[in-house]
């Protein structure tokens, strides 16, 4: 499923339960996309074989799911077991890997769950980037809708009220996971450039 052309394939595989995280999975893509890579989603909890193989020929995997008592989601707990083939095989070896997630809290233990990410990829040999931006609304003079704004840098967090829908995602937080998406897309082009120059 690797482009034929020099644009990497960047591949987000998320989880939704209410909404709120697939509109982030929707800004990364657009952020990826932006940057010039191909950019697919796939839902973790509807996979096909074919979405399988597509993330098989993707140069970066960028993880998703809401934040539910303090880890990823059951269904995105499914999915990482069912990984444990490309485990074995070593398919997702050098692969570049990324996370996002989403909770009602501000903190609501959010880190355990881009942690559990890293843990994933660091399993299957591949690559974490992190989100590379400082901390926003961190001053008197900051404020609430500065990129990062809940200051978290292993990857893109958000906080959406749990008793509004997807239409309450905080624009910021929008923002924050495009620039998620842009930085996988740039960092990968370089992978696809240079394994290139090496062939």
């Amino acid at each position: 499923m690797r482009s034929t052309t020099n644009s990497p394939v960047v591949s987000i595989a998320y989880h939704s339960g209410y909404g709120h995280t697939v509109v982030l999975a929707e800004a990364v893509r657009d952020g990826a996309a932006q940057a010039g890579a191909v950019a697919h989603l796939i839902r973790v909890d509807e996979i096909t074989e074919e979405q399988w193989s597509v993330l098989d020929g993707s140069d970066a995997i960028i993880f998703g799911s809401p934040t539910y008592m303090g880890t990823a989601s059951g269904a995105f707990h499914a999915f990482a077991e069912a990984t444990s083939k490309r485990f074995l095989s070593g398919a997702w070896r050098d692969k570049l890997a990324a996370g996002f997630t989403n909770s009602g809290s501000k903190s609501g233990d959010k880190l355990h769950t881009l942690q559990f990410f890293t843990v994933l990829a660091a399993q299957l040999g591949m690559l974490w980037i992190g989100l590379d931006l400082p901390p926003g609304w961190n001053t008197s003079q900051a404020s609430e809708n500065d990129l990062n704004r809940l200051g978290f840098s292993l990857g893109a967090a958000a906080q959406s009220p749990a008793d509004l829908g997807a239409e309450a995602v905080h624009k910021a937080d929008i923002a924050t996971a495009e620039h998620l998406g842009r930085r996988v897309a740039h960092i990968a082009a370089k992978f696809v450039a240079g394994q290139a120059a090496a062939a």
